[in-house]
């Protein structure tokens, strides 16, 4: 697949005609060529997108909505190129790709519904003759960095509410996945938004910052949002704090999964095995941490072994539930968070093979703090199950991580699950129901190191606005001098 630049409506070569090439992490062989942009080619985009701001924000909500609609069918209609790229490039399944299409397909038609939605309200004033109002005016150029992971969704998000807004966008494609991101542009394109509404910029690796850098500080540019890695949204949070930019920043997760000795431990299973293996756990959201009261955890980690073990793991375009790790490094990086566990005195109890970039869903058992499984997002298909005494110790592990995204409770006692929920510090929370889910309409974004500010719904509608104080005064109005 050779990719190019999608810039003011054309499919454009990157300065000087340069490429990269993206390596399928389970073939070896050459997944997309992309074009490599650098800072011009950057920048040539936000211009494009800005002149684009000037008639896309004075466009009806209507007809917002339509086209919105329009490139949520077409999205639909490109499954199939969807699922191929996809696959080849990040080695996710089959079945991964086609509910990324489904649900991002949700999340253009959730913002073409928000498009009546953006508003504002009367607020009394204390001078006489005056109407004075909060109105929401889209912000201008926004920029979206989309991840490999969940990349159709994730890259989707990082376009739909800001366009729905009516701004325009620049969306920087993830190194990984190129052909995948550029496939969401080509929908926007294809359903007839005004060229520059959405741009879609490719770079190489060894690009990516000074890329990032020229687009943040760009004038034009006035709102980023980055979906990632805790490290990288630092960077990022700091690139955009000093050029005084608004950035929305969804990050990297360690979401605990407390299972209460009162709990429905099959259910629990249920949750633990879909929130820790889908996508070989490669999401922000992938339950982590499976905390279980030690009265209970004799009979649940054996009910969860035995699911864990029967997981069949191989080559995506087969048969499979976990299909391949995004890079042969990050394979890698499980050989040695397992042996570190185990050389402290875990047990691997489930798993623990690697075949190249495949991993076998793997379970390690009587965790503890000081091994890295404890302390660090894994981002793959090896868990830690931690053995706790009683509902505090639950929270306190819980609690115990720098980060604050998604996690999960399980009580038959739905009060107590509550008070338990109340006390995680997290964005998100579900009580007996895994750490991973995601719907459009939902305020999504964590907290702590997991980063902060919403997608989703309503609550994406403050992100990628400005809230304007206008008055309507009368114009005889008393003055003191």
């Amino acid at each position: 697949m050779n990719i190019s630049l999608l810039v003011d409506g054309e499919a454009r070569s990157a300065a000087k005609g340069r490429t990269y090439e993206r390596v399928d992490p389970v073939t070896g062989a050459v997944a997309s060529t992309a074009a490599a942009a650098g800072v011009d080619d950057a920048i040539a985009a936000v211009v494009s997108s800005s002149e684009a701001f000037k008639i896309w924000s004075k466009t009806g909500p209507g007809e917002r909505r339509a086209l919105l609609l329009k490139a949520a069918d077409i999205m639909d209609g490109k499954a199939a190129q969807f699922t191929e790229a996809m696959i080849a490039e990040t080695g996710a399944t089959g079945a991964w790709a086609g509910f990324n299409v489904k649900l991002a397909a949700g999340v253009i038609r959730e913002a073409a519904s928000m498009t009546t939605q953006i508003g504002g309200e009367v607020i009394p004033s204390d001078k006489p003759n005056t109407l004075a109002m909060g109105v929401y005016k889209p912000k201008g150029v926004c920029l979206g960095i989309a991840p490999w992971n969940a990349p159709i969704i994730l890259g989707t998000r990082a376009v739909a509410m800001p366009v729905a807004c009516g701004n325009t966008v620049v969306l920087k494609a993830s190194e990984l996945c190129p052909a995948t991101h550029r496939l969401i542009g080509e929908c926007f394109h294809e359903a007839g938004l005004p060229k520059g509404v959405v741009n879609v910029v490719t770079n190489a690796p060894e690009d990516a910052h000074s890329v990032v850098e020229a687009l943040i500080k760009h004038p034009a540019v006035k709102h980023v949002n980055f979906t990632g890695s805790s490290r990288v949204g630092r960077i990022i949070g700091r690139l955009a704090g000093e050029n005084l930019k608004p950035a929305l920043l969804e990050l990297g997760g360690k979401a605990p999964l407390i299972v209460l000795d009162d709990a429905d431990i099959d259910g629990a299973v249920n949750a633990a095995i879909f929130g820790a293996f889908m996508n070989q756990g490669q999401i922000c959201m992938s339950t982590e941490r499976i905390i279980v009261d030690d009265s209970i955890a004799d009979d649940f980690v054996a009910k969860l072994t035995a699911r864990a073990a029967a997981l069949p793991a191989g080559n995506p375009r087969e048969h499979v539930v976990l299909g391949s790790l995004i890079t042969q490094q990050a394979a890698e990086k499980m050989d040695k968070i397992i042996a570190d566990a185990t050389s402290k005195g875990a047990k691997v109890v489930a798993g623990g093979n690697r075949n190249g970039s495949i991993v076998e869903a793997t379970l390690v058992d009587h965790v503890k703090p000081g091994m890295t499984i404890y302390e660090e997002e894994s981002f793959g298909p090896v868990k830690p199950v931690i053995r706790v005494k009683g509902e505090a110790e639950a929270i306190r592990v819980a609690n115990d991580t720098e980060y604050g995204l998604s996690a999960a409770v399980f009580s038959r006692d739905i009060q107590r699950a509550m008070r338990v929920a109340e006390q995680i510090e997290s964005g998100i929370c579900h009580i007996n129901g895994p750490t991973l889910n995601d719907e459009p309409q939902m305020p999504f974004g964590g907290v702590k190191a997991s980063g902060y500010g919403r997608f989703g719904g309503k609550a994406a509608i403050a992100e990628f606005t400005d809230l304007r104080w206008i008055t309507i005064e009368d114009s005889q109005q008393h003055y003191p001098f």
